[in-house]
């Protein structure tokens, strides 16, 4: 038996998002639906006076756990322009393109064409109209650079070594003065010998010797172990 959806309010800090209250007290974070009627990875869909959400699962998404354990600065915003790096099959995309919008796009490498595939599939043919799917390399911003244009935030989650420094790279071709990083540091995947913690600081140090100003770090934990959200800005 479904439990029934009793409030969806604004989130307290970050336009765009969403809190649905269900008849059992429980709460979830959400997204309106640009797409409605239409599921990405299974999740519920909402009803509340007209319009349609989508449950925004943090064992899903890492920003969603991001925002659920505190996070303080989220620059994704209507209108925004992203440069998502890793988008794998599009959970995390997929509330993003319905935070930014209509007037929102946001730039989707994803390296693997199998997942890629299933990122087509799942977001570009159900309508996602504000989703450019990039197959390319993280690692050579240079193969793609001709389909990009400036945007306001790079965004980067993959399990790859020198995440930051992957990160930075993009950032030095695409990102606009004043703009915004998001890092998800995965530490297993950089070095399992090491504590996740030493992992962190190495990678903030980066950014740092980069030239950002690190404006936030979170740790994902108990959604994800051994992952940290960060936030940045080029000063």
């Amino acid at each position: 038996m479904s439990i029934e959806v009793v409030d969806v309010r604004p989130h307290e800090r970050f336009a765009g998002v969403y809190v649905a209250k269900f008849e059992d007290g429980s709460e979830r974070l959400a997204t309106r639906n640009l797409t409605p009627g239409r599921r990405v990875y299974g999740e519920r869909l909402i009803k509340w006076r007209d319009v349609e959400y989508r449950e925004w699962n943090p064992y899903r998404s890492k920003l969603a756990a991001a925002i659920l354990n505190g996070l303080k600065e989220m620059p994704i915003a209507e209108g925004s322009h992203i440069l998502y790096l890793g988008a794998a099959s599009g959970t995390t995309p997929s509330h993003v393109s319905d935070i930014v919008g209509e007037r929102g796009l946001i730039y989707s490498v994803e390296f693997s064409p199998r997942v890629f595939r299933e990122f087509m599939e799942k977001l570009v043919d159900q309508g996602r109209k504000n989703v450019v799917p990039i197959l390319g390399d993280a690692r050579f911003p240079y193969q793609y650079a001709h389909y990009i244009k400036g945007v306001d935030v790079v965004y980067i989650d993959i399990a790859q070594p020198a995440q930051a420094k992957i990160l930075a790279d993009n950032a030095d071709y695409f990102l606009k003065k004043g703009g915004h990083v998001m890092l998800v540091i995965k530490a297993m995947s950089i070095d399992v010998t090491k504590e996740p913690s030493e992992t962190f600081k190495q990678e903030i140090n980066v950014l740092k010797e980069r030239g950002y100003e690190i404006l936030d770090t979170v740790h994902l934990e108990p959604y994800d172990v051994a992952h940290a959200m960060v936030i940045a800005r080029r000063v």
